[in-house]
């Protein structure tokens, strides 16, 4: 009857002792023994995570194929009430339990970076997920689905998560932001986008012991209060005293073409011998790891797919289980890529890892860790075969890829990928500290 519940070998991430757990804290726990134990119910909401694309049959149908006894079929409905019965408390529980950031995760001078950003989700089109998130209204008569907004803070390298936060798509990404601070503590360094260059904001962030790496617009009135050597200058906001660094980043396209940019950076970072302002600006650049994990979700996994419940509590229980199935893959991934000689978190192909675990879970392999404990396992050795080549530099125009219409739009679109070369200068009123980026 327990047998259906496994998530391959993730379930050595996701261990039967630490769904019984939560199971018992939320009250999702069955108070008889039933042909679907809420245990099993737990793993195949976990599953559907991996493979959104199927229904929840056919996900049962993938847990059960490695079985020597898969057993009885259960109906759609009971499903659905099964589902129901466990309710969101649990899944909320569990990932709450596995997000953070892997042991041994790489730092930058000592401190862990992470980021801070939104996304949406889009749900089904049903009264009460419309009711309950609302969509995007404009001159086009509004979204298609109802949106669900997501804010995260993630770990850059490992791409893990630490908090998350989501909601009705009409409360803004600074409204959510406030509750996912929770999880930063002195050690770590926040990046953030312009979006996030707030007064009260930037007070929170502080007072969490945390430090912060923000863009904010290049008009904004920062009062000097002292200049520093390498071109930055103090100054403060929401009573905290930042850095304020101006670059100029020059883009050089196949060694003819040049776009530039202007950009502001602030930061709690002050002490410019240990942090200069050239190396702030180009770590700057991973903030967009955080955009990579939304891809990863929503694209790699989900497929761009709408979510399946047609409730709000479904929705809630579904996003939960999606979350936590990313982030045991995530943890499966760090702990094969953190020995020293390893690769780069970086060079760890997020799709490899992802069908591994599938197959893992259709072939019903590695649930019970051996008497000989490998922490890197099957996904793992998939993920080390297989890694990504180190990224180069170069720049895709921002243009549609795929467009609404499949006839050929008016005009021609530069679709080459170019090879660039990146300088960095800070700015320094009529000075400049020019350096060619790594």
């Amino acid at each position: 009857m327990f047998a259906p519940g496994h998530l391959g070998e993730l379930t050595q991430l996701v261990p039967f002792e630490m769904v019984d757990e939560v199971l018992a804290e939320a009250g999702g726990r069955e108070r008889r023994l039933r042909d679907l134990p809420s245990r099993v119910v737990v793993y195949l909401l976990l599953a559907a995570g991996l493979f959104a694309e199927l229904g929840y049959r056919q996900v049962w149908a993938r847990l059960v194929s490695g079985l020597a006894e898969p057993g009885p079929v259960p109906s759609s409905s009971a499903l659905v009430q099964a589902r129901r019965r466990v309710g969101v408390a649990p899944l909320k529980a569990l990932f709450e339990l596995l997000a953070g950031p892997p042991a041994g995760a790489a730092r930058w001078r000592g401190l862990l970076v992470c980021a801070l950003d939104g996304t949406t989700l889009a749900v089904p089109d049903s009264e009460a997920n419309l009711a309950r998130y609302g969509h995007q209204s404009g001159s086009h008569g509004g979204s298609g689905y109802p949106l669900v907004r997501l804010v995260a803070v993630v770990a850059c390298g490992t791409r893990a998560l630490l908090a998350v936060r989501f909601g009705p798509f009409k409360t803004g990404e600074t409204s959510y932001a406030p509750k996912v601070f929770g999880c930063l503590r002195s050690g770590m360094l926040l990046l953030g986008d312009r979006n996030f260059a707030v007064r009260d904001l930037v007070t929170a962030i502080a007072a969490t012991g945390a430090d912060l790496l923000i863009r904010c617009k290049n008009s904004r009135p920062m009062p000097r209060l002292a200049s520093l050597p390498d071109g930055s200058f103090l100054s403060t906001l929401g009573g905290v005293t930042v850095r304020v660094i101006d670059a100029e980043i020059t883009v050089t396209l196949s060694g003819t073409s040049r776009r530039s940019g202007r950009y502001r950076l602030i930061t709690t970072l002050t002490d410019h011998h240990r942090y200069p302002a050239r190396d702030l600006v180009t770590l700057y650049h991973h903030r967009w790891e955080i955009e990579t994990t939304y891809l990863e979700l929503k694209s790699t996994t989900l497929g761009g797919r709408v979510l399946r419940a047609r409730t709000p509590q479904g929705i809630d229980q579904e996003i939960y289980a999606l979350l936590t199935a990313y982030q045991a893959l995530r943890l499966a991934m760090a702990d094969a890529t953190s020995a020293p000689t390893a690769l780069s978190a970086d060079q760890a192909s997020f799709t490899i890892a992802l069908h591994t675990a599938r197959d893992q879970i259709i072939h019903a392999a590695g649930i019970i860790a051996d008497s000989v404990v490998d922490l890197i396992g099957t996904i793992g050795r998939a993920v080390l075969a297989d890694p990504l080549p180190p990224r180069r530099v170069r720049v895709s125009p921002r243009i549609v890829k795929r467009a609404i219409s499949k006839h050929r739009a008016k005009g021609q679109a530069d679709r080459t990928n170019h090879r660039a070369a990146i300088a960095i200068a800070v700015l320094s009123g009529p000075e400049l500290t020019t350096a060619q980026a790594p």
